[in-house]
């Protein structure tokens, strides 16, 4: 799948004319708790020419590839990406800490890398992963199962949201890593969490369990306390430091793309 990947990334850059920067791994694989049929959900970031961004044109600023059954790929332009990372968009700085990447041009990146560490905006970070906390409550309110999926994914961002309001930046990826972090490496909850990721490793994207109130007690009351203990953003960095970024991103792209007739 690997290989197939690489293939299609070569591709987009073929038919588009862009040159990929950065491509990862963003969903359950890299959250740690994929299932036998996950799909592979890739994301990437990439430039143009520089004379494409001369231009009062609207022209679109994200790629997409028709979702198949085992591959999902999109990616979003660079300037794009560097928008949303003055709003500390919390998809793209996984995306940058993902543990599993297929492409990453280093001369580009770690710029990138470098501003996204600085641009950190708690408060924001926080609501982000509390509203998909809410989200993935809701789904097991009033039902007389739940999917594993739906208590993974209130696990991940409940932990998530609790990093950050503990140290202040961005959280890993990779659920065990939160888990380690932020639970005891034993109790009640902990032991049900890793359960839940076996379970989820050695069955299906749809598998469901009995519901847990002593998980979904934990999981509420963990969100009441969160969402009082929010911190504040500090101001945010000058725009400066972003165009810098994005002109030194363009001059790396510059010597590997040709100019657009």
């Amino acid at each position: 799948m690997k290989k197939r990947i690489i293939k299609e990334l070569d591709t987009i850059e073929q038919t588009h004319g862009v040159q990929i920067i950065y491509a990862c791994e963003s969903g359950s694989r890299a959250w740690g708790f994929a299932s036998k049929d996950s799909d592979y959900d890739v994301r990437f970031i990439y430039a143009h020419p520089t004379d494409w961004y001369l231009s009062i044109a609207e022209r679109r600023d994200v790629i997409e590839i028709p979702v198949s059954a085992e591959l999902d790929i999109s990616g979003w332009d660079i300037r794009k990406s560097l928008r949303l990372l003055r709003k500390s968009n919390s998809p793209l700085l996984e995306w940058l800490s993902s543990p599993i990447v297929y492409k990453n041009v280093e001369a580009a990146v770690g710029p990138l890398l470098a501003l996204s560490q600085k641009a950190f905006l708690p408060e924001s970070s926080c609501h982000h992963y509390l509203s998909m906390a809410r989200s993935s409550i809701a789904k097991f309110q009033n039902e007389q199962d739940a999917k594993i999926k739906s208590y993974l994914y209130a696990a991940r961002t409940i932990l998530c949201c609790k990093w950050i309001i503990e140290r202040m930046s961005h959280p890993p990826m990779r659920i065990q890593d939160l888990l380690t972090e932020c639970l005891p490496t034993t109790g009640k909850i902990r032991d049900f969490v890793d359960a839940l990721i076996e379970l989820k490793g050695n069955g299906t994207e749809s598998i469901r369990i009995e519901r847990s109130h002593d998980f979904e007690d934990y999981m509420n009351e963990e969100f009441k306390s969160l969402e009082a203990k929010i911190p504040k953003n500090p101001e945010k960095i000058p725009i400066k430091e972003f165009d810098s970024v994005f002109k030194d991103i363009l001059e790396q792209i510059t010597k590997q793309l040709p100019a657009m007739v």
